[in-house]
């Protein structure tokens, strides 16, 4: 190596490069090992490579290179320590995603169902976007939403949500009454600047109409035989929460719903995403939307290109839901 280099080059200083470079990719017994071939390599270097060290430049170099290995030996527990922690939490909210967002079943009656959810935290794979789908004998109910804020807060507000959605969703005779019923368990467990932006719909019991009603949140997309379609009025009403500041009853729409056009329900980290330039994902304009590719792949193929706008790091969570129906004769609802 002498020979290689030439004379005039200390090789002493760069020996805790070794321990170093163990303490960021090893643990804490492969940063001591890396430590102690530092030091052999250094009276092998001294006595054979470096005859002309002076003492004193060979004790100084293995000051370094111990408190380099201690050093590293400290940050890597430190390091293996959080990455476990890390992955405990991440395995807790993977299990709490799990109990909030149930899993939806890939069809009821003539509907089929996918859903798909992009968490904005690499840390938690759970947020406050939320989605439920309950069947009933007259056909089937569902929910989108998303709370306000962030963190635990709209967790919380989230499963409040839905619980009271599933709770009601049978027993109601109409959407505006589940929403009701959901607005006052928001009212009696959080105060009066928490809400939730949220879409329900109802399926009828043959599959050839739905019922939409919006509270505030993004209007749901109907992918048709002649393009994509938003459905409903651009102002969605009050949010669920604020409903007492309306001036009236939040009134839902009957829209007819044919085979071979899936209706996507979706959160507003969907439109609000944005690209490295600020500019913001548009939805009805995307490849995935403009290609109209097979329902059962949708959701696939605009998380990845949601993904792939992003590119750098995701704002918001972003929770799909895709119905569809296929045949144009569609069986009944078990129980219809």
């Amino acid at each position: 190596m002498r020979l290689v280099m030439g004379p005039g080059h200390a090789l002493l200083p760069l020996l805790p490069v070794g321990p170093a470079a163990a303490a960021a990719l090893g643990g804490v017994l492969y940063t001591m090992a890396a430590g102690a071939v530092a030091l052999g390599e250094e009276w092998l270097f001294a006595a054979v490579l470096e005859p002309e060290s002076t003492a004193q430049q060979i004790r100084n170099a293995s000051i370094v290179i111990i408190a380099v290995t201690i050093g590293g030996a400290l940050a890597s527990y430190i390091r293996l320590r959080r990455e476990r922690e890390l992955m405990e939490v991440r395995a807790v909210a993977e299990v709490t995603q799990g109990v909030l967002l149930r899993p939806v079943p890939g069809h009821l009656g003539p509907v089929r169902l996918r859903t798909g959810y992009l968490s904005a935290s690499s840390r938690a794979q759970v947020g406050g976007d939320l989605y439920a789908v309950e069947p009933m004998a007259k056909g089937l109910r569902l929910i989108i939403g998303d709370a306000e804020g962030k963190g635990l807060p709209a967790v919380e507000q989230a499963a409040a949500a839905m619980g009271a959605f599933r709770a009601c969703a049978q027993e109601e005779s109409t959407l505006s009454a589940v929403a009701e019923r959901v607005e006052a368990t928001l009212g009696r467990e959080f105060d009066d600047e928490q809400f939730i932006t949220a879409v329900l719909a109802e399926v009828s019991q043959d599959g050839r109409e739905m019922v939409l009603l919006n509270c505030g949140h993004p209007q749901p997309l109907r992918l048709g035989r002649e393009g994509p379609d938003l459905l409903g009025p651009g102002d969605g009403g009050l949010p669920l929460g604020l409903g007492p500041l309306a001036a009236g009853p939040r009134v839902p729409f009957t829209i007819p719903w044919e085979a071979g056009e899936p209706v996507l329900f979706y959160a507003d980290g969907l439109t609000e995403a944005r690209d490295r330039a600020g500019k913001f994902f548009q939805l009805t304009r995307c490849v995935s939307v403009q290609a109209r590719p097979d329902p059962s792949t949708f959701i696939e193929r605009l998380s990845a290109e949601v993904s792939r706008h992003v590119s750098h790091q995701q704002q918001d969570d972003i929770a799909l839901l895709l119905v569809w129906r296929e045949d144009s004769n569609p069986a009944l609802f078990a129980g219809g």
